[in-house]
């Protein structure tokens, strides 16, 4: 993506100003006759394939938008966005006047704000950077020139990169980005000169007025009294800030100087209060301390940060860590009107005892420096960058050695704690041992190691960035027990990068680096660059420049050599174009000792005295003194010789090019020389019992092995594959004897791996394509990148369609060659393989299968075409289809089953595998069907079996791939069309699934067809499975449990299915009938649920079944209710939207209560009575609430006035009570002949209570108590009381077993 800079000339120069502005923008390109190339377009005369084509600036470098629907370039850092369009203006002036790029080389991102800034000039940018969060414009602040040009440092001086410019977010409104950011209605922003200590604050950048800033000039002078001796610099070293608890627009900052001071910064709109927080942080770490006192001060205390990222404006204090040279502290500064600054703790991390961080006093080593400090979200884990000078005391060489020192805090509540007192117990413990990053770096001065950043938290997990001070950035990750690195290094016409940060994930974690570069915008580095793309730097710096000892870097290479022939190049973004993946073995800082190069060459001696002759006498005690068998996988010295031995290349084939080394027999023996010398290789490992010992303890290893043998077996015979296509076009006149130049798909593809192996070593550059295709063996997976990615050069849209249909059926039947040959290989020598658990093939990995289906999914655009090919051809094209599909699905099912094995999470795996099975199996069966329907069209009516016939020889081989990967909608298709229901119950009864395979999925189908009495029948031949299906549609359970005579369950399930709320009932009319719609079950449907599950329950007659009963009598009775409730119930929309719904017994309550209808009133206490003694305990509270509402449906004091005027007589009071509601609710509740499912009210809530003390008799629940509550209790009280006693007294002549008047 990117390249070298280059000095363009002026021609090309005009020529890019001319294009558009967009980065996006492809560069045009060069106009070429495509007489030149027929087939492959843009291919240069070397005959190697497209893509090739450079460009020249930074932005025209941007990879355009892909056509694919996967990234190419996900292996790349991605481009995010460039400046906007006022930054790059003001850019363009201050070059235009000539000014040096260090104008504006200050720059940052804030992570939580989404805002990224940069100096220019006498100007601050800041602006939204992320895509989803642009939704304001960026906003400009002028430096003050008071500020500017303080102490003679003007901002456009060399100076430019001492501003230290923080963001401070006070409050966040409620409106998020698609991804999750929380956007700030008012935002701080602080800026420092870290030379001079100027201040300049701006109370809210978002604000409508154009409020000037608050500045602070420093008077050291005045600041610091007479008396005090400083020694060092008093520049800043680093500076913070923080928004206060009150008021809202005051921030807090602090900064640490050289001189060990801490200073304290109090910003208001006001003004700017600037005051000495604690002298000389120093001093008090030194007590104790054997530290050279005299260099203590340069450069120190280094780092500040704060200790939780986190912080919430009602927090009243917060903590920091200050890292010094030799210890880490931590203080408190309270964030009220005090701004309070103390101490917690201290812990020393470059001491004699190596347990507390860094061993100091080791041999060779002269000096620690602690760079960097930065704490992860959680605020457990701090990570500290160090640097170690040291001698090597044999060569006399010095270096740098750069680690990561990661410390945790120790376990427990006091130690975690927020706001703990000041002590001096240990409260940190080292997380991991010392991360080395680079082991040998050159030396640099300490100005250039005090500039170096570090950074934490984004992806990979546990990777860590380091910005140095010329403008790199180095993504360390430690992966499979050694340290990779990534150097994002951008040629020096794109400027430094500025700083780095963290872009935001949608499951809410951190997800991949994003970096701020001086000139060429945002770049993303994925997470795939960083695993994919480490590679060992040559000169072993973290810098631009070069190693400044040669020798030094002799030794490094003998020490630490790389595999084969591939030469260490640095991973930096001038590389991303030179070449596309390496091997993982290859990507990272693998540190090969010497005491793996003695096992590898002992390894080949004794290999060599085998062929020799044949003897392995203590081979494999040799080998196992010499720690052979220590490392695992590619980097094994068993692995490494295997693949020398397929990867070895023939000297005397570069007499030879082109097609004359595809027709020489000798590229052939070549091939088969490798396979019998890695046959011997096999029989070595077995004799010499080293297989053994490979077979339990490096699985890998051996793995690795036995695929080498299986890639040469599938080369030979696509060497095999090409001769016969080269042989039969030339016999036929074809395309690949044309001029003696060999053409066609395969061809091309092998040129194009050739082309991408050569590049990527320098020992292949001098040699042809074809005969290094031949060579790497063991890089066969590259056909399968090629296909992936350069497809669309090698089959164009511009050539003829048979064309296009040739040459996908030439590369599909050489993809089905490679992995077929590999199987039959694995086959063959199964015995030689390692337990296969947790191993995935080669041909089942990611990158197999991405080429794969590249060339899967090209057959299936042109299979909708494949109408206009005659009918042969079309056979052949549908016959290459299904086999490329099988082999397709079966790798996948290789992977997933390795996946499981090793418990990984397969859920993207598994969804991509259904949809690409579903896809090739469908389009597969609308190929076979266009087949036969010509057919059935020309035959007549007698004929049709002949048809039938012709459909189930064509889709066999189909029903095998859809059986053995359950494609049960194909199997089910097909099945139906054949109309053969002995075939549909063979698939039934050989697929089995976790939910019942594919019985269940015919289940499935027959019940949304409605053939119900098809599905109890197929049934019967598979009860297990049946039941699993009607455990999930009881409105068919039942049915099958009364066949099988299983009465007691069958009236259960029916009892649960009166009261579902599911839909997808099926009205019991349509269980023979299949004409009517799904709809929910009405109430009356309901009830003859219920009554036939009480006819079940009768039948049944288990031990319990009078309890049954006796529930559904109940629950009959609540339905009834329910439907009367209705009735009286006025027409409205509640009514109307309540319908056929069925109603819990607590709703239908309220719905009654809410009605304030008299007869209402009573009914509630049938609900209650029919609902079970749970129910009425748990709603006692709503049971007085129906008390209360049955008294207040009567008008109490009229009664009372009416029967005092009137004089009523003891009977005729009686006569007036038995019309009010109390007395019909006493006597449903508490009347000799009421009736309730479990117990009785009086259980819950009885009529009266005795107690002589009337505070005591309110209080206690009872129906006593709830009327006296009762506004005209006094007048009236004796009346209530009569009522319910009568109530109580009173039996109901209504309608026998029925005690509500409603219920008549």
């Amino acid at each position: 993506m990117f390249s070298p800079g280059t000095k363009r000339s002026k021609l090309i120069a005009r020529k890019d100003e001319a294009r558009p502005a967009s980065p996006i923008t492809p560069v045009a390109p060069p106009h070429r006759n495509q007489t030149d190339s027929p087939l492959i377009p843009n291919r240069p005369a070397t005959g190697t394939p497209a893509p090739w084509a450079s460009r020249l600036s930074v932005l025209a470098r941007i990879s355009p938008g892909k056509n694919s629907e996967k990234d190419e370039d996900s292996n790349k850092p991605i481009y995010v966005g460039e400046f906007p369009e006022v930054v790059r203006n003001e850019q363009a002036n201050l070059m235009h006047r000539q000014l040096h790029g260090d104008a504006f080389n200050s720059g940052g991102i804030h992570k939580a704000s989404s805002l990224a800034w940069i100096i220019c000039g006498s100007k601050v940018f800041l602006w939204e950077y992320l895509p989803s969060a642009k939704s304001r414009k960026c906003v400009v602040l002028d430096i003050p020139s008071t500020v500017a040009d303080v102490g003679g440092s003007s901002i456009n001086s060399r100076h430019g990169n001492n501003w230290s410019l923080h963001i401070v977010p006070r409050d966040s409104t409620s409106k998020r980005s698609s991804k999750g950011l929380k956007q700030c209605s008012s935002i701080g922003v602080i800026l420092c000169n870290l030379k001079t200590r100027a201040i300049v604050y701006w109370v809210d950048i978002y604000s409508e007025g154009n409020n000037p800033p608050v500045t602070s000039i420093d008077n050291l002078e005045a600041t610091i009294s007479s008396g005090q001796q400083k020694t060092g610099s008093n520049s800043f070293n680093s500076f913070i800030a923080s928004a206060a608890s009150y008021p809202s627009n005051i921030c807090l900052a602090l900064a640490c100087s050289s001189s060990g001071d801490i200073w304290q910064f109090i910003c208001s709109s006001t003004g700017i209060e600037r005051k000495l927080a604690i002298s000389d942080v120093l001093d008090l770490s030194f007590q104790g301390s054997d530290v050279n006192q005299v260099n203590r001060n340069k450069g120190y205390p280094r780092s500040l940060t704060w200790h939780f990222s986190g912080h919430s404006l009602e927090d009243s204090d917060r903590q920091f860590l200050l890292l010094t040279d030799h210890e880490l502290q931590c203080f408190t500064v309270k964030l009220n009107n005090s701004y309070e600054v103390s101490k917690r703790w201290s812990h020393e991390i470059i001491s004699p005892d190596g347990d507390l961080g860094i061993k100091k006093g080791l041999a060779g080593q002269k000096r620690i420096w602690p760079l960097d400090l930065q704490i992860d979200n959680s605020g457990k884990i701090i990570t500290v960058l160090i640097a170690t000078f040291c001698k090597d005391r044999i060569t006399s060489s010095s270096f740098i050695e750069y680690s990561l020192l990661t410390m945790q805090y120790k376990s427990g509540p006091r130690i975690l704690s927020e706001c703990i007192e000041q002590t001096d117990e240990k409260v940190l413990e080292k997380k991991a041992p010392l991360q080395v990053i680079i082991p040998k770096a050159r030396v640099e001065d300490e100005d250039f190691l005090f500039l170096m950043r570090l950074k934490v938290g984004g992806k990979p997990s546990g990777s860590a960035i380091i910005l140095s001070g010329d403008g790199t950035a180095t993504v360390s990750h430690y992966w499979r027990d050694s340290t990779r690195l990534y150097q994002f290094d951008l040629p020096y016409d794109a400027g430094k990068v500025l700083d780095a940060s963290v872009l935001p994930s949608d499951d809410g974690d951190d997800g991949p680096w994003v970096v701020l570069t001086q000139k060429a915008g945002l770049w993303a580095i994925p997470e795939k660059a960083v695993l994919l793309g480490g590679v060992e730097p040559p000169e072993r710096s973290l810098s631009r420049k070069g190693s400044s000892n040669e020798g030094s870097a002799q030794v490094e290479r003998r020490n630490f050599p790389f595999s084969g022939n591939i030469v260490p190049r640095r991973s930096s973004s001038e590389a991303w174009d030179a070449g596309d993946k390496q091997k993982a073995v290859f990507t990272g800082i693998t540190h090969r000792t010497a005491q793996d190069e003695e096992s590898e060459a002992l390894l080949n001696i004794l290999f060599n005295d085998f062929l020799l002759s044949g003897q392995v006498t203590g081979a494999f005690d040799k080998l196992n003194s010499s720690r052979a068998f220590e490392r695992d996988g590619e980097t094994s010295v068993f692995t490494r010789l295997s693949k020398s031995i397929v990867d070895t290349l023939a000297k005397h084939w570069t007499t030879t090019r082109g097609a004359e080394i595809v027709a020489l027999s000798v590229v052939s023996n070549q091939l088969n020389d490798k396979q019998q010398k890695h046959q011997k290789f096999l029989q070595f490992l077995a004799l010499s019992k080293c297989h053994q010992e490979l077979c339990s303890k490096q699985r890998q290893s051996l793995q690795f092995i036995m695929e080498h043998g299986e890639k040469l077996s599938a080369v030979i015979k696509l060497k095999e594959f090409q001769n016969n296509l080269n042989h039969h076009s030339s016999g036929l006149g074809g395309t690949y004897s044309t001029e003696n130049k060999v053409s066609g798909p395969l061809w091309d593809l092998i040129q194009l791996v050739g082309e991408k192996l050569r590049r990527n070593t320098v020992l292949l550059m001098d040699r042809d394509n074809t005969e290094v295709f031949y060579s790497k063996v063991s890089d066969l997976e590259e056909i399968f990148i090629c296909l992936d990615r350069h497809l669309e050069y090698i089959i164009t849209e511009e050539m003829q369609l048979p064309i296009q249909f040739q040459r996908a059926c030439e590369l599909s039947n050489a993809c089905v060659l490679l992995v077929r040959t590999a199987l039959h290989y694995r086959n063959e020598h199964h015995v030689w393989y390692p337990s296969p658990e947790g191993l995935t093939p080669w041909y089942c990995r990611i990158v197999v299968r991405s080429g794969l289906w590249s060339i899967a999914s090209f057959m299936l655009q042109l299979s909708k075409e494949s109408n206009r090919l005659d009918r042969p051809k079309r056979l052949e094209f549908y016959s290459n289809l299904e086999v490329l599909a099988e082999v397709l699905l079966e790798a996948y099912s290789g992977a997933i089953t390795a996946k499981n094995e090793l418990k990984e999470d397969n859920t993207g795996l598994l969804s991509e595998y259904w949809n690409r099975r579903d896809t090739l199996l469908s389009a597969l069966y609308q190929q076979a069907k266009s087949f036969v329907e010509p057919i059935y069209q020309d035959l007549s009516e007698g004929d049709e079996e002949q048809g039938e016939e012709i459909f189930r020889n064509l889709s066999s081989r189909l029903l095998s791939i859809a059986n053995r990967h359950e494609g049960y909608q194909t199997l089910w298709t097909i099945c139906c069309d054949l109309n053969d229901s002995d075939l549909l119950r063979s698939f039934m009864h050989e697929s089995v699934g976790p939910k019942g395979g594919f019985s269940y999925y015919v289940f499935e189908q027959l019940y949304n067809n409605k053939q119900f009495s098809k599905l109890i029948k197929l049934g019967e031949e598979f009860p297990e499975e049946l039941l699993t299906f009607l455990k999930l549609h009881n409105d068919l359970l039942w049915l099958h449990q009364l066949f099988v005579h299983q009465f007691s369950a069958a009236s259960e399930t029916l009892h649960k299915l009166a009261f579902s709320q599911n839909a997808g009932f099926f009205q019991e009319s349509e269980v023979l009938d299949s004409q009517h719609p799904i709809s929910e079950p009405t109430l009356a449907d309901r009830k003859r649920f219920l009554n036939l599950s009480k006819i079940a329950a009768l039948a049944g007659k288990t031990a319990d079944y009078d309890t049954k009963l006796k529930r559904i009598e109940a629950d009959l009775k609540l339905l009834k209710l329910q439907e009367e409730t209705l009735k009286l119930l006025p027409e409205n929309e509640e009514t109307l939207k309540i319908g056929e719904r069925l109603l819990p017994s607590l709703e239908l309550i309220q719905l009654c209560l809410g009605s304030q209808h008299r007869e209402l009133s009573i009914l509630v206490f049938d609900v209650f009575a029919w609902s079970s003694t749970s129910f009425i305990k748990s709603n006692a509270s709503l049971l007085e609430e129906c008390w209360r509402n049955a008294a207040n449906q009567d008008e109490w004091g009229k009664i009372y006035q009416t029967s005092m005027i009137e004089g009523w007589s003891e009977e005729e009071t009686h006569g007036y009570l038995k019309e009010t509601v109390l007395f019909q609710a006493s006597r449903r509740c508490y009347g000799p002949n009421a009736a309730t499912l479990e117990g009785g009210f009086e259980e819950v809530l009885p009529v009266r209570q005795e107690h002589s003390d009337l505070l005591s008799l309110k209080e206690t629940g009872s129906v006593e108590a709830i009327l006296m509550q009762h506004k005209d209790f006094p007048e009236a009280g004796k009346l209530m009381l009569t009522a319910i006693v009568l109530g109580t007294v009173q039996a109901d002549s209504t309608v026998e077993g029925s005690p509500s008047p409603m219920e008549a």
